[in-house]
């Protein structure tokens, strides 16, 4: 760039602190196709600014395929004037799948962690929030489209389940799901820090930050309305059209 434009490249980078820019760098997206995509938004953001009463709402997800990993040489603790350190390679030592249910008022966590993320293992973590919720409340869990969500046994245990309601959000819309805020926490401050020579002690360093967090929980706050995140919506599409000259929904 600075040659095409005859400047040196100092010229250049200080033109891009000066307004922001990081031509480096790419933000990954994707806007929903999802034919519902309106109706299952608003319903959602419903469920966050204005719950139902004598209700509770679950933010409920899986997070698959954690690795327990242990660095090939040990790392050197944090001190004044250096970060703490850990080599770029390691050793994969099995693997994890975190169930997780996120209290949307209260900001508590239900949790479980099992070997994998079949129907089998999303049934089992369904009737325990059934089981350690108060029965006289109904139950609203939000969650993604994975299949393993809608397989006939799951849908069968739902009919029979009356006080369980079900609210998927918008395919390619994980960030909808308020549960994804708590995983990402876990993941910086917990997982990508540790160091895990087998699957237990990920398991039980997963389990030891969830119950330190929900000795003191801090609800998210969700600001947004559907309205807001609609129009962000539409301004992408038209932004889309604009740039291509295709419908961005085929």
């Amino acid at each position: 760039m600075a040659r095409a434009a005859g400047v040196s490249e100092s010229t250049v980078g200080r033109i891009w602190k000066q307004y922001g820019l990081k031509p480096h760098r790419v933000a990954g997206f994707k806007i929903s196709n999802d034919p519902h995509c309106e109706e299952k938004l608003v319903d959602i953001v419903a469920l966050y600014l204005d719950p139902p009463e004598h209700a509770i709402v679950l933010s409920v997800d899986e997070k698959s395929q954690i690795q327990a990993l242990d660095r090939s040489q040990p790392g050197l603790p944090m001190k004044k004037g250096r970060c703490g350190t850990m080599t770029h390679d390691y050793k994969r030592n099995g693997t994890t799948t975190l169930f997780a249910a996120l209290n949307t008022l209260d900001g508590t966590v239900i949790s479980e962690t099992m070997a994998r993320h079949r129907h089998d293992e999303w049934l089992k973590f369904l009737k325990r929030l059934q089981r350690e919720t108060p029965k006289k409340l109904e139950l609203h869990i939000i969650c993604d489209n994975y299949a393993t969500h809608k397989h006939p046994a799951v849908t069968k245990w739902l009919e029979a389940h009356k006080r369980v309601h079900v609210h998927f959000t918008p395919t390619s819309s994980s960030w909808l799901n308020m549960v994804e805020r708590f995983f990402r926490d876990i993941t910086e401050n917990r997982i990508r820090r540790g160091v895990f020579r087998a699957v237990p002690e990920l398991e039980s360093a997963i389990q030891t930050y969830i119950a330190n967090h929900n000795a003191a929980p801090k609800p998210f706050i969700w600001t947004a309305s559907a309205n807001d995140i609609l129009a962000k919506v539409a301004r992408a599409r038209k932004a889309l059209d604009a740039a291509h000259g295709a419908d961005v929904t085929k």
